[in-house]
């Protein structure tokens, strides 16, 4: 069956390591990211596999936005989005009370403006059974100092994804938490630290595929706690089967 993945954020980190699995998989993909050079390399090594539309640009632009899921429908019927493209809106990050006005409003046009505007504009080609992934952070639920600005607009994107999962019972809206990750993003958020011991975006892959692949429900995950249900089931299925 045909299947299109659009991908925000999709040139490095987390957003690079599920297209990764996903080409592998068959899936034609649109991705974007604001970064030229870093995009086309991502496509360049993408394209051996599968069909790529790469679209650099700021994805809190409507012009780009639009040209990027133009792209994505010429590819085929859209299936999945994948909501992954953040800022953390400041490094080193603030306390909330001394956060510039105009740094917390370009955090929440990324991080929560942004991915709705996507979805509006993809709706009318969404099908039944289409799934919506919108990756979010335990500081949207865990109020940890100096990142309030970031976990206000992720929390402002669980909310809106719950409210788009009642309005559009047809479709999937999964809110999934990746965990801590060895990535340019973090290491931002904790600069001149070594973040060395954090795992890489590979490790959350697993954990993601186990929810786009299945039939969980539309809410709120853990790749972690994916990994850990899917892992403990193939254990069991394994036993039943053994002689």
């Amino acid at each position: 069956m045909e299947r299109t993945a659009l991908i925000t954020g999709a040139s490095q980190g987390l957003g690079l390591a599920l297209a990764r699995r996903l080409a592998a998989e068959g899936w034609a993909l649109a991705i974007d990211a604001r970064r030229p050079d870093r995009l086309a390399a991502a496509a360049d090594e993408l394209r051996v596999l599968t069909r790529v539309a790469a679209i650099a640009g700021d994805i809190t632009d409507p012009d780009h936005r639009l040209r990027l899921v133009t792209a994505a429908r010429l590819l085929g019927p859209v299936r999945l989005v994948v909501n992954n493209a953040s800022t953390l809106g400041a490094s080193p990050l603030p306390a909330l009370d001394t956060v510039d006005a105009d740094v917390l409003r370009r955090t929440f046009d990324v991080n929560v403006v942004a991915p709705i505007a996507l979805v509006q504009l993809l709706a009318p080609a969404l099908e039944p059974g289409a799934t919506i992934v919108n990756i979010t952070s335990d500081a949207a639920v865990e109020a940890y100092p100096t990142w309030g600005g970031y976990g206000a607009s992720k929390a402002a994107l669980e909310h809106a994804g719950r409210v788009l999962a009642v309005e559009h019972p047809e479709w999937r809206v999964l809110t999934v938490d990746p965990g801590d990750m060895r990535t340019e993003m973090h290491q931002a958020a904790f600069p001149g630290e070594d973040i060395a011991d954090r795992p890489a975006p590979e490790a959350s892959v697993p954990g993601l595929m186990a929810l786009i692949g299945d039939e969980h429900p539309s809410g709120r995950y853990t790749t972690e706690q994916i990994a850990f249900e899917t892992s403990t089931a193939r254990h069991v299925a394994a036993e039943q089967v053994a002689p």
